[in-house]
């Protein structure tokens, strides 16, 4: 259990390690790989290739959808007739026909012909039936009438409409010469006649369904042993769509049951290189975020989002590919940590989605140029316009090497699909949701961003306004604290914001008993009278402690917390241990010792520089060019002998190049000029 919990952290991460590269496998397309590489346009770079085995030549979309266009256009609807209806209709006829024809004001004779006559125009009416509303999306002129259980092929015109009746009968009564009889057959008509042929959505469709499904997506075979291209022959055309087919039966003959765990082992194996490489480099060139595992777990998570997003977005519709918006990982990862860093992760990513994208060598050369845009534009992502500008570049890069890989494979600037530029500037806007994703991740992974750096360096906000009322001489010290170490940040190339942050909150701490600082005392009295050495010393190192405290009840992020804590390192309060000195022979150094830790990082190491020199610089009087040459030097030298930057990564040139800053800021403050003769 000792040896578990001393190496819990490196447990956490072979666990983080392995899960991640399931997760990706197991996201991955279930299909082989085609062990040849060819892109349409191009030159066969292999040797000649031979069929290994049978197989079909796939059409392509184009002529699928043609084929299906064709079946659609002379594919006929199906209306049923009703039998029942006819029958009803000629029984309502005999009843109705004396109620209109009067048999006392005609003869007998008579009234049987007009009753035959009305029969025989039933008859006519009812052969192809009465129809009662054709498929109005259908546009043929032509219909499949079920009828006896036999689909009879018509025109539209040999079936009436009910508008149709009234013509039809007045045509037969004028040949049999009886169109003063008209009225009363329409009046018998009107109230007896109703459509029989109806419109069978159920069989139209299952119908056109069937002839659909006869849609062959091959068309001819290639033997095992024929010729498909030779060494040198440009990719094109007919051979292009060959060698497609190939690909495509390759790939699903290779996923079979026998090879699944063979093929699945080398997938896992190329995906836990690429996911070693970045834990190796990240030991060996980022050992800070190394042991981390916040920062390694939010590094392992955005690769395997975009992994996801993208196999998501290929299984649906591999012509949206460009849509995922992969330059948000070196964006994310260049806001957090640095650029080279973004830049890795972003190359390790691409190596992965190179198993499942098509093209992948365009697809790869794209996203890097992209993610090499992407690293060298953003900058001080806080700033609105640079964003949209960044965006901006990225989706003309996107373009431009859209045009150039068109041109290889096509030999023109015909056949430009307008949907794909639709897909790089939906890329660009997606990506402008970054901001509100940094803000996300800052709050699920406690990360901090140049934007919540930029809120807090804000005078205004509720902390540092509190510490301006309470404690107005520590709040300025920390003012002037902070512009020394941003101008030393900027000298070295350290974060200056963060820098400038740290040193805004670092004497918070103060507020609790400003008092007893001497920024604060405006009157002679002076608290620490009535303390002890120790206990003034505790007062004052407790300062620290208290500035945790404050930190973390305000929910000031941990690396603006890391300041606070170590910008004193393990420094002794002097000047009451000499006092304690005085009093006593055998005192303990470390009950005036600062609980540390000692710097760690540039930044904390440039504070620690500049609030010592800083607070110190008010004992000077009448300070000149030399003396605040030799006091800086003092200063930052006695912090060196006491070990205070051994864990930081610091250099001893950084370290003169910010004495340097240190004492031109200084000379400034004290507005140090040539003394003019009166």
């Amino acid at each position: 259990m000792e040896k578990i919990y001393k190496n819990q952290s490196l447990i956490y991460k072979c666990f983080l390690y392995a899960f991640t590269v399931f997760l990706i496998v197991f996201f991955f397309p279930k299909g082989g790989k085609f062990k040849y590489e060819f892109q349409k346009g191009k030159p066969w770079q292999y040797d000649n290739l031979y069929a290994p085995f049978d197989f079909s030549i796939k059409k392509d979309a184009t002529e699928i959808e043609k084929e299906k266009i064709a079946i659609q256009n002379n594919q006929l609807d199906y209306y049923t007739y009703d039998e029942n209806i006819v029958a009803s209709v000629k029984k309502k006829y005999n009843t109705n026909f004396s109620k209109v024809f009067n048999q006392s004001e005609i003869s007998r004779n008579q009234f049987n012909y007009l009753k035959s006559v009305g029969k025989e125009i039933l008859n006519k009416l009812y052969k192809n039936g009465i129809l009662k509303k054709a498929n109005t999306a259908s546009k043929k002129n032509k219909l499949l009438l079920l009828k006896n259980n036999e689909a009879i092929q018509m025109n539209f015109n040999e079936v009436y409409g009910l508008q149709d009746v009234d013509e039809k009968v007045y045509q037969i009564l004028e040949q049999k010469g009886l169109k003063n009889y008209n009225s009363l057959y329409k009046q018998l008509f009107f109230n007896i006649i109703k459509p029989n042929v109806f419109y069978n959505n159920n069989i139209s469709k299952k119908a056109h369904a069937d002839e659909l499904s006869k849609v062959s997506v091959t068309r001819g075979t290639i033997d095992e042993g024929k010729l498909i291209i030779v060494k040198g022959e440009v990719v094109e055309a007919e051979n292009y769509k060959i060698l497609n087919s190939l690909k495509d039966e390759y790939e699903s003959e290779l996923w079979a049951d026998s090879n699944y765990y063979i093929i699945i082992a080398g997938y896992t194996i190329l995906v836990a290189l690429v996911l070693l490489m970045l834990l190796l480099f990240l030991k060996k060139y980022r050992a800070s975020v190394y042991k981390n595992n916040t920062k390694v777990t939010f590094i392992f998570f955005n690769i395997l989002f975009m992994v996801f997003i993208t196999t998501m977005v290929i299984k649906y519709n591999e012509a949206y590919v460009f849509v995922v918006p992969l330059c948000i990982l070196p964006l994310i990862l260049k806001t957090f940590f640095d650029a080279r860093l973004g830049l890795f992760v972003h190359v390790l990513t691409l190596l992965i989605l190179g198993f499942v994208v098509p093209n992948s060598f365009e697809y790869i050369f794209l996203q890097i140029m992209a993610g090499i845009v992407t690293i060298l534009t953003v900058s001080e992502l806080y700033k609105r316009a640079n964003l949209f500008i960044s965006v901006g570049q990225i989706t003309l890069i996107y373009i431009v090497g859209y045009f150039a890989f068109h041109i290889i494979h096509e030999g023109s600037l015909n056949n430009i699909r307008g949907i794909t530029f639709g897909v790089f500037l939906l890329n660009g806007m997606i990506t402008l949701f970054v901001q509100p994703l940094i803000y996300i991740y800052e709050k699920v992974f406690g990360l901090v961003s140049d934007v919540s750096l930029l809120e807090l360096s804000d005078t205004n906000s509720k902390l540092l306004k509190e510490l301006s009322n309470k404690a107005p001489g520590t709040f300025h010290h920390s003012l002037q604290v902070a512009n020394l170490a941003e101008a030393a940040a900027q000298e070295i190339g350290a974060n200056a914001m963060l820098v400038r942050v740290g040193a805004l909150y670092h004497d918070i701490g103060k507020m609790n008993n400003t008092t007893y600082f001497t920024e604060n005392q405006i009157t002679n009295v002076n608290p620490h009278n009535e303390h002890t050495p120790l206990e003034s010393a505790r007062i004052i190192i407790n300062h620290v402690i208290d500035g945790i405290e404050i930190a973390r009840k305000n929910n000031l992020p941990d690396r603006v917390i890391d300041f606070i804590r170590v910008h004193h390192g393990t420094s002794k309060v002097y000047y009451f241990y000499k006092k304690q000195t005085e009093i006593e022979d055998n005192v303990n150094e470390d009950d005036f010792k600062y609980p540390g830790p000692i710097p760690f990082s540039k930044e904390t190491a440039i504070l620690m520089m500049a609030d010592a020199v800083e607070a110190a610089s008010k004992s000077l009087k009448n300070p000149t060019f030399l003396m605040i040459d030799a006091f800086v030097d003092k200063i930052i030298d006695g912090q060196m002998r006491a070990n205070q930057f051994s864990n930081a990564n610091i250099t001893f040139k950084e370290i003169v190049e910010i004495k340097k800053v240190l004492k031109l800021k200084l000379t400034n403050i004290y507005h140090l000029r040539v003394e003019y003769p009166e």
